[in-house]
């Protein structure tokens, strides 16, 4: 038994879009950076080159983890973490993903972004300082186990405990029973929680995230003439005061991977910024003469959106949307097994106990980042009012403050990691030692 209260815990929730990092006990996590990293690998580029001042958080990998590319990566890779060093343009870096359909596919690289959050944000030694990771309400029995061990051979900490990610939203709004809807990066969770432990039986996940939107939005912008320029293309040259001019700068060898990554984050800003979901279902002659909403780009440019920013939040609800948007068509082979939101909810609640059932329809609770979106919560009430059974009193809850939804899993972790009666829960080193790392599968259920 790990009686760990001395030391405040540190909980990690890496998300498929960010990791967030903290010490438990707080309000919000303190250290908040992409999941992923841009990777230059040290065959092709001559170490002449190498000599890069700017490499404050780049870390030597050598790959020894397979990867289905693990022919690129036979050589040494230098990774760069955190947005600061994603934020800098270097010839030949891809941005990489460590997750692959929400599972994590290289651990390299989420043993870097943890490297990066314990000694560049948190500033802490982890051998000090139990850890609690929160992890995809679905994930696999080796993930667990993998996690368990880096986390204690690598980093050697005191105590460690997973918990799955819908049961720490549940937490973070104070309920033991609901149903969470994780809107997040990569993917859309429903996952019925009861009493504190997820039913798998009813988890449903669609493709569908913040991400999957920021590609519909910048598709769809592309189709319509407007070119996003990367910050890093162009230069601003004031030539009157107060007035500048933008000049084109030329990366031959920048890879197409940082390119896309750069338009997307200023894409994301745009979809933050304007769009909100719409009270009905999209309908492309209703929403022709909207008036449209202005955005500067960084570039000094700005551009009018118009049914952009509700049809592409619509695609939430309504899947098949994206299939109208002009470059998305290799959506098409699996969008008629992808469902929208409401339909995932009421599946996910239909294949619970009958007897639960009406306690997850009174609260349905909102998280993640894409679901602090405008009118997202309202739109959800509706479409469920219509859909579900008479009987059932629906009630969609979701924090009024944008920080809160965003961070509901992380503020969860906290909340749960700082409580007194959680600290015999904790799954110890010792305990490591004396029954291996599939132990983790009875400590944290």
């Amino acid at each position: 038994m790990y009686g760990g209260d001395e030391v405040s815990a540190i909980v990690i929730d890496l998300g498929s879009h960010t990791c967030k990092a903290g010490y438990a006990g707080e309000d919000a996590p303190k250290a908040v950076f992409p999941s992923v990293v841009g990777s230059i690998d040290q065959m092709e580029v001559d170490d002449a080159a190498n000599t890069d001042t700017n490499s404050g958080a780049a870390t030597e990998a050598k790959s020894n983890v397979k990867t289905p590319d693990s022919d690129k990566n036979k050589g040494k890779r230098k990774l760069y973490v955190g947005s600061q060093a994603l934020g800098y343009r270097r010839d030949h870096m891809e941005v990489v993903s460590p997750f692959k359909d929400g599972i994590v596919a290289d651990w390299d690289i989420v043993d870097n972004i943890w490297e990066h959050a314990f000694r560049e944000c948190l500033l802490i030694d982890p051998t000090e300082h139990p850890m609690l990771l929160a992890e995809p309400s679905s994930n696999p029995q080796q993930q667990r186990e993998k996690a368990t061990e880096l986390m204690f051979e690598k980093y050697k900490v005191p105590a460690l405990f997973l918990a799955k990610n819908a049961v720490l939203t549940s937490f973070a709004s104070g309920r033991a029973t609901s149903l969470v809807v994780d809107c997040g990066g990569g993917s859309t969770t429903v996952a019925p929680v009861h009493d504190g432990y997820v039913l798998q039986k009813g988890v449903a996940t669609s493709p569908i995230g913040g991400e999957f939107l920021t590609d519909c939005l910048l598709k769809s912008l592309e189709s319509k003439g407007i070119k996003i320029r990367p910050r890093y293309s162009f230069k601003r040259k004031e030539v009157r005061p107060g007035e500048f001019q933008s000049f084109d700068v030329d990366f031959p060898s920048t890879t197409e991977s940082y390119r896309l990554y750069s338009q997307r984050v200023i894409a994301s800003d745009i979809k933050d910024s304007v769009c909100r979901a719409p009270d009905s279902p999209y309908d492309e002659s209703a929403y022709a003469n909207i008036p449209m909403t202005p955005y500067e780009l960084p570039d000094g440019q700005t551009i009018e959106i118009g049914a952009d920013r509700f049809k592409i939040p619509d695609v939430l609800f309504n899947p098949s949307l994206a299939q109208t948007i002009p470059g998305m068509e290799s959506f098409s082979e699996f969008a008629p097994s992808v469902r929208g939101l409401s339909q995932m909810v009421i599946e996910s609640i239909n294949k619970c106990d009958v007897d639960i059932r009406r306690e997850l329809f009174s609260s349905i609770l909102l998280a993640g980042g894409t679901a602090s979106m405008q009118q997202l919560k309202e739109r959800l009430e509706k479409d469920l009012l219509e859909e579900s059974p008479q009987a059932a009193r629906v009630k969609v809850l979701a924090s009024g403050n944008t920080t809160e939804r965003r961070f509901s899993v992380w503020i969860g972790g906290s909340i749960l990691a700082s409580l007194g009666s959680f600290q015999q829960m904790w799954f110890s080193k010792t305990e490591y030692e004396e029954h291996g790392a599939s132990y983790v599968q009875r400590k944290c259920p």
